[in-house]
């Protein structure tokens, strides 16, 4: 059989009071057994909506009860539809648990095709600035690995099975409940890793374009250096032999157009634009 709590009603719950008020001051994911019971205490969080803020679960496992406690009525009618129909506690545990992960795996292949979609966007358009989305994911990333953290730790302490609340031959099934969200923290993994090299890809990308520019700059400054230089010879407050020369100012255009020619030529020659 299960029962479905509120963390305001937890007085409600058939256990010695020093297990009710340690239930009140858990915060940490973890398992914890006793003689009498076994308490399982995690962090849940949407799959659907990573950026909605995590709430606590309690699992309190008799040998002839399971009872399910979380803060919000809310999240109390998905643990009833997660919890299915009574049955053995250490099945309806099992079957708790693998309805809790079944969209997980969907879930990590919709994020994969998000990291995919944005890169292929922002590999071919650098002139927006994609930092604050890369940068967004990489924290959704940390917080499924934190919850899935959270859920390896409790599966370890399900399978050593101390106090025996769990059927010798039902343990295999946790097992491979354990080895899922294994593969999923590796998927969670590998995502971070992904989107890393995405975003190293994007900055790179973002610093050939702006050696690009600089090189522009430099070519365009290193043609006007030279006029800079003739402009500032002729116009000294000196008397020079040119100024009294017919074709001095043709001849000064002429230098200062042979000038850019050659540095263009020059430029163009060594493939520098």
């Amino acid at each position: 059989m299960a029962e479905f709590l509120l963390y305001g009603d937890i007085d409600r719950l058939p256990a010695d009071p020093r297990i009710i008020e340690h239930i009140r001051r858990q915060n940490a994911n973890k398992f914890e057994w006793y003689d009498d019971v076994n308490l399982i205490c995690f962090d849940w969080l949407d799959i659907t909506d990573v950026s909605r803020a995590t709430e606590k679960i309690t699992i309190c496992q008799r040998k002839s009860q399971v009872y399910y406690i979380c803060e919000t009525p809310e999240l109390l009618a998905r643990l009833k539809e997660y919890a299915g129909q009574p049955s053995r506690p250490d099945k309806e545990l099992f079957r708790f648990f693998t309805s809790l992960l079944h969209r997980d795996i969907d879930a990590m292949e919709d994020m994969e095709e998000r990291v995919t979609d944005m890169e292929d966007v922002l590999l071919g358009d650098n002139r927006t600035d994609y930092t604050v989305g890369i940068i967004a994911l990489r924290k959704e990333l940390l917080r499924l690995k934190r919850y899935y953290e959270g859920l390896s730790q409790v599966f370890d302490g399900i399978l050593e099975n101390e106090n025996g609340f769990i059927a010798e031959e039902d343990i295999r099934f946790f097992k491979l409940l354990d080895q899922r969200v294994d593969r999923l923290l590796a998927h969670i993994v590998n995502l971070r890793d992904y989107i890393t090299q995405v975003r190293e890809a994007y900055q790179a990308q973002i610093d050939i374009e702006q050696n690009r520019l600089m090189k522009v700059f430099t070519v365009v400054t290193a043609i006007f250096l030279p006029l800079t230089l003739i402009a500032g010879w002729y116009g000294m407050n000196l008397q020079m032999p040119e100024f009294g020369w017919p074709y001095g100012y043709v001849f000064v255009i002429a230098l200062c157009a042979l000038v850019v020619g050659g540095m263009i030529f020059f430029f163009k020659r060594k493939k520098w634009f």
